[in-house]
């Protein structure tokens, strides 16, 4: 089923989103140019959800890319919700107080986020009253709790992640009268959804990752080529040091179980997840939540089964692992991603296609046709291919684009193959989930001008 250029680019372009931040926010000069974002799905519905807002009560912008799993409720909740959560927890005393005094008298509230949103980034009405209770209960904690010291960022992110998914817990195991409600709640705590986030203020960035989304840093050398800084972690069985936090969590007879064919339990392939209570209750609980709970939850097999050598949960957390870097005038381009990237292509070639892409310039590296045998005709093919490429390389309007474009359709050369485009893009359904996962992109691009003059002020 052959696609026309046309085509692949309608296909491509259906989910970008593109954010200029104004020069001046009325607080300070942003570190953050803008960014662009898409998604391109392989599941349908797709299971990626992104965010991105503005911190509007305190400093800075949040951004975020989540993929989830057995269904998409969970991922749709956490992008509805944690960035309230983390803004919340980054506000002064003063403020949370103003805020629970006009909740209380009915006044209207001070806006905490701007969303920037792309039409399909949909947030659910229904649940938004309860969404709403548990954020209130959670300030009124925060309001309680006041220590008089300033919030650090770190901690705000770790204990917004904790919270939320707390909640989803909790909504689940009390239920709702509302049978449609009691249905979604139930929905969200039984699917799960790993996620990245970013927290930009000035020079100083922060990446709050659980799961296997993962953020990078585009940075540009001296001599104008590109390389990748990791800013996450992987929690998955490839990283030693999370497979040793889980044993140490769990009794020693059960070493042999907890990790099996590089899954947790022989299941689930991230070690930390929102959601996914099938990971965390009791057996007992989980029993007398699906028993109680509305049938439709009885009619799905995933929430029947109770994982194999199970004895201590839980077994999973939703806890991020924090990094902090702070921003230096090189740094030029953020990227967050879900697994869909990262399973296709390298850091590197990440870094060095993005980078190209921005600054316009496209650094001819040598024809490397590694290891094959390549006739003059095939040499002649693969130079004009390149200059039809430098052409052609500046259609897409947005850097998020340009980088699936790739991730799909590069060939054995690192060049974009439209016949492999147009059969990757036009897999069905059943097929494609095959070849690629869901992917979602976000890029932020700063601005090396304010990051340079914040170094100097300091």
């Amino acid at each position: 089923f052959y696609l026309t250029p046309p085509q692949v680019n309608s296909i491509l372009k259906a989910n970008e989103y593109s954010f200029k931040v104004p020069e001046f926010d009325g607080k300070n000069v942003s570190s953050v140019l803008g960014f662009d974002s898409n998604q391109l799905p392989a599941n349908a519905p797709i299971e990626d959800r992104r965010s991105a807002a503005t911190c509007l009560q305190s400093r800075g912008m949040l951004l975020g890319v989540f993929d989830g799993h057995a269904g998409c409720a969970c991922a749709q909740a956490v992008s509805e919700r944690l960035f309230y959560y983390i803004a919340v927890s980054l506000l002064p005393h003063e403020t949370l107080l103003e805020i629970e005094n006009a909740v209380e008298s009915g006044r209207a509230l001070l806006p905490i986020l701007q969303w920037h949103k792309h039409p399909n980034d949909y947030f659910s009405k229904e649940a938004s009253k309860l969404y709403f209770n548990s954020l209130r209960t959670y300030w009124q904690e925060l309001i309680d709790l006041n220590s008089g010291e300033t919030t650090d960022v770190k901690e705000a992110l770790i204990n917004a992640f904790k919270r939320l998914d707390n909640d989803i817990s909790l909504e689940a195991q009390v239920g709702d009268p509302n049978s449609f409600l009691n249905y979604l709640v139930l929905r969200v705590a039984f699917s799960g959804a790993t996620a990245c986030v970013a927290h930009v203020d000035g020079v100083d960035l922060h990446i709050a990752n659980t799961g296997d989304s993962r953020a990078m840093l585009g940075v540009q050398e001296e001599d104008g080529s590109w390389s990748a800084v990791n800013l996450s972690y992987d929690h998955n069985a490839q990283n030693e040091h999370e497979v040793e936090r889980v044993k140490m969590e769990h009794p020693k007879s059960e070493e042999k179980s907890l990790v099996k064919q590089d899954r947790l339990l022989g299941l689930l392939m991230p070690f930390r997840a929102f959601g996914d209570v099938k990971f965390k209750w009791s057996i007992e609980l989980q029993k007398r939540v699906v028993e109680s709970g509305p049938d439709q939850l009885n009619d799905n097999e995933y929430t029947k089964f109770i994982p194999p050598n199970y004895h201590t949960p839980p077994y999973l957390t939703a806890e991020p692992e924090v990094i902090y870097h702070k921003l230096r005038p090189q740094d030029k381009f953020l990227v967050l991603a879900t697994d869909g990237l990262w399973e296709t292509m390298h850091r590197q070639d990440v870094a060095r296609i993005v980078g190209e892409y921005l600054t316009g310039v496209h650094h001819q590296q040598p024809i490397a046709v590694g290891g094959y045998k390549v006739t003059l005709g095939q040499m002649h093919g693969l130079l004009t291919e390149r200059r039809a490429r430098i052409s052609s390389v500046f259609e897409d309007q947005n850097a998020a684009t340009h980088l699936i474009r790739h991730a799909v359709g590069n060939n054995e050369f690192g060049t974009v193959d439209h016949e492999r485009l147009s059969k990757m893009l036009s897999l069905p359904e059943e097929l494609a989930r095959m070849y690629r996962d869901d992917m979602t992109i976000i890029v932020v691009q700063f601005n090396s001008h304010v990051i340079g003059a914040c170094q100097e002020e300091e």
